[in-house]
């Protein structure tokens, strides 16, 4: 399999902001049940247990990646089934996501918005969400996971690209 990556850099005043989207042939509120319900999530990142809230710190396990870790997830901001905004603090630094919805004929659009403060390792976390959105495909659809090796290292050039862009 070689995937064809669809990640796009845009330039903040706060920094930049890399952007992957899916399609899915389903209502927003059920790709809405993806991304949050834990034994959902489960099937494609991890599950996660706490009690989720915006404004809350849930635990999420991670569990393709080595050693299953697990690490603390805040929610910033939860707007069912429209738009769900996260940050965590791990070794290699602060990650502020947001995910959103947009339902249109029966198809709702995920898009997945990493806030970045420095491009450095875009060629390693580009390819890491490209792997676990098509994870969210294969789960969705119950078709075969994906191998993290058709990512990486295949993509990390196009993404460092991005940055010099």
């Amino acid at each position: 399999m070689s995937p064809t990556p669809t990640g796009r850099l845009f330039r903040t005043d706060t920094g930049s902001d890399l952007v992957l989207s899916r399609t899915f042939r389903a209502p927003a509120e059920d790709v809405w049940a993806s991304i949050t319900e834990s034994d959902r999530t489960a099937l494609w990142f991890g599950p996660w247990e706490g009690e989720a809230a915006s404004g809350r710190t849930v635990k999420v396990q991670m569990v393709f990646e080595e050693q299953m870790p697990w690490c603390e997830m805040r929610i910033d901001a939860c707007d069912p089934p429209r738009r769900l905004a996260l940050s965590m603090t791990d070794e290699s630094g602060a990650w502020r996501l947001e995910l959103s919805l947009l339902e249109t004929d029966g198809s709702t659009e995920l898009r997945l918005v990493q806030h970045l403060v420095s491009e450095d390792g875009i060629g390693e976390i580009g390819p890491g969400w490209e792997y676990y959105l098509d994870m969210l495909v294969a789960a969705r659809e119950g078709s075969p996971k994906p191998d993290f090796t058709d990512y990486y290292p295949l993509m990390k050039g196009y993404f460092d690209e991005l940055s010099t862009s």
